[in-house]
């Protein structure tokens, strides 16, 4: 009974532990689980982990490259900064050069010995001192208006008008402004890079040196005209002797009268070039327009100059158009002296060879072209530019012919053109010269000589 009651407490003690190992066990199966599910946790959490180190990696990376750019950008804008800190010093002593330089065009312009005038797009933007001077306005009068608003003011008119009357920008005139003020109006382009920003009008006051001119003139005219009256009393005397109205004179004798009778020719030829010149310079050259035949003008003047050029061993052709030629409205003896004194130039400049003369109508520009060629001792190079000034005779035609007055092409080029036509040549030394002028077959003339 004792080792059933034994063996039956060992059974019940063998069942307790048996539970308690199946309730061990389940425990156990129980943590395996959660352990394994804090595993998977911690798996995925260590993945997280990784990857967050990851990304943190590079966005340090990023953050690194993005600084090293951002101090470089700060390197750039630090040398950018000094840089422009050189530019602002230089510009800063440009504007201070700039300020002289305006401050020093103002002064002079200020006291500049003419009157200015600047405009801009039609707009006056620069009267100077002298400028109200010579026309009794003050700046604030004009400045910053257009010019043709001005037209009603009496003091500046003229200026106006002579704008209105210049086709051209460019120009240079004589204005008359009052009875005892002449200025001579003189404009310019003001240009940058090619591009017109507007004109300068200068205004130079030759009121002094017109005077001195005009009595110039008168003077030369008087004395002229006082000595025109002797020298053709001496004229006729000497043309007395010769012909044997006086008596009968040797031979000798004869010889000497006819080179004073010469002399005397050349003083009276001297004498009429000086009275042109001054006519021309007193603008009342023309007095006799009439409708002439270019052809007949011409065939009347060379009659002569061909005899003369036979006897210097010369040849003289005249060729003029077989149709009939429109007519044209000129002064005729003044045409016919300008013809005479290139011809006459043309004869004594040449040696050998010949002059031809010739005249073609134009129909396109409704004008005649006049032609006068030789082969004589031609013009240098530097001297062209000369050609047609008062009293002006090459070296080499000096040395040619000693005689003359260097009047002859400056009264030809004016009498040309107060008839409205143009004067010009071609020449080389040694070879020839070719004078040309044209003639409008309307016969305008120019009331301006000058």
């Amino acid at each position: 009974m004792q080792e059933k009651e034994e063996l039956q407490a060992k059974i019940t003690e063998l069942d307790r532990t048996i539970k308690m190992l199946v309730r061990r066990d389940f425990e156990l199966s129980g943590i395996k689980e959660k352990r394994e599910v804090e595993l998977k946790e911690l798996d995925h959490i260590a993945k997280l982990l990784i990857r967050r180190d990851l990304e943190l990696t590079q966005t340090r990376e990023k953050r690194e490259n993005e600084f090293q750019k951002l101090e470089e950008r700060t390197k750039e804008l630090e040398e950018s900064k000094e840089a422009l800190l050189n530019i602002l010093e230089d510009v800063e002593e440009e504007k201070k050069r700039t300020e002289d330089e305006k401050n020093k065009t103002e002064a002079i312009i200020k006291n500049f010995a003419d009157g200015l005038l600047l405009l801009e797009e039609e707009k006056i933007t620069i009267f100077n001192p002298k400028a109200e001077e010579i026309f009794g306005l003050k700046e604030e009068e004009v400045k910053e208006k257009i010019i043709w608003a001005l037209e009603g003011n009496e003091k500046i008119a003229p200026l106006v008008a002579l704008f209105k009357a210049e086709k051209s920008r460019l120009f240079r005139k004589e204005l008359s402004l009052r009875e005892d003020l002449i200025v001579e109006v003189s404009t310019t382009a003001v240009l940058r890079e090619g591009e017109e920003l507007g004109n300068i009008v200068i205004f130079h006051d030759i009121t002094r040196e017109k005077f001195v001119e005009r009595m110039k003139t008168e003077f030369v005219a008087i004395a002229a005209h006082q000595l025109r009256t002797p020298l053709s009393a001496v004229k006729w005397i000497l043309r007395m002797f010769l012909d044997g109205d006086m008596g009968q004179i040797s031979e000798t004798q004869s010889q000497f009268l006819q080179k004073t009778y010469e002399s005397n020719e050349r003083m009276i030829n001297l004498v009429n070039d000086l009275l042109n010149v001054a006519r021309i310079e007193e603008g009342r050259f023309l007095q006799k327009m009439q409708e002439c035949d270019m052809a007949d003008i011409l065939l009347e003047t060379v009659g002569t100059f061909k005899e003369e050029a036979e006897k210097k061993g010369l040849s003289f052709s005249c060729v003029l158009p077989s149709k009939k030629l429109p007519k044209v409205s000129v002064d005729k003896e003044k045409i016919i002296m300008a013809i005479q004194n290139i011809i006459e130039n043309a004869i004594f400049y040449t040696k050998s060879g010949g002059i031809s003369l010739s005249v073609d109508y134009l129909p396109q520009k409704n004008e005649f072209m006049v032609k006068v060629q030789d082969t004589g001792i031609g013009i240098p190079e530097n001297q062209k530019v000369r050609i047609f000034s008062r009293f002006f005779r090459g070296g080499t035609a000096l040395k040619t012919e000693t005689e003359g007055s260097g009047l002859g092409l400056f009264i030809a080029k004016n009498i040309v053109e107060a008839h409205g036509g143009k004067i010009w040549f071609d020449s080389q030394e040694g070879k020839g010269t070719t004078f040309y002028f044209t003639l409008p077959a309307n016969g305008i003339a120019s009331k301006n000589l000058k």
